[in-house]
């Protein structure tokens, strides 16, 4: 048997839209499978009971919780996107970042030539490089 590790993106009804929007943004993405939630539940109809999505290579699973949790995304936890260029990382940054929250800037920290760390605006926490 083949055992697998995968980030889990858990949402309280955005996962589908969230997901669309990191497949546009970051380049080599897809969406592989989309199971929603039926009539019968046991969440809201439509909503999303898995997901999975191959963002740059990268396995990532996801779903909408019918459960309220008293937690959500927290920035210690974090996607890391490495860029090839000077245009791919602005824009990533720029479009990641939009409507979210700027940890830490786009700039030189001296650890690569360009990093910005960013909370989106479903509250996932990225960190984009350009070594």
């Amino acid at each position: 048997m083949d055992q697998t590790v995968a980030p889990f993106l858990m949402f309280e009804g955005a996962a589908e839209e969230a997901v669309a929007f990191y497949v546009s943004v970051i380049p080599g993405s897809r969406i592989v499978e989309l199971r929603r939630h039926g009539p019968e539940g046991p969440g809201p109809n439509g909503t999303v009971m898995l997901g999975r999505a191959l963002l740059g290579g990268m396995e990532v699973l996801f779903s909408d919780s019918y459960v309220k949790h008293a937690f959500t995304f927290t920035p210690s936890l974090s996607l890391f996107v490495t860029c090839r260029s000077e245009a791919e990382i602005e824009r990533v940054a720029a479009s990641l970042g939009d409507a979210g929250k700027v940890l830490m800037p786009l700039g030189e920290y001296g650890f690569s030539r360009k990093f910005a760390w960013v909370s989106d605006r479903f509250g996932v926490s990225w960190q984009i490089n350009l070594p």
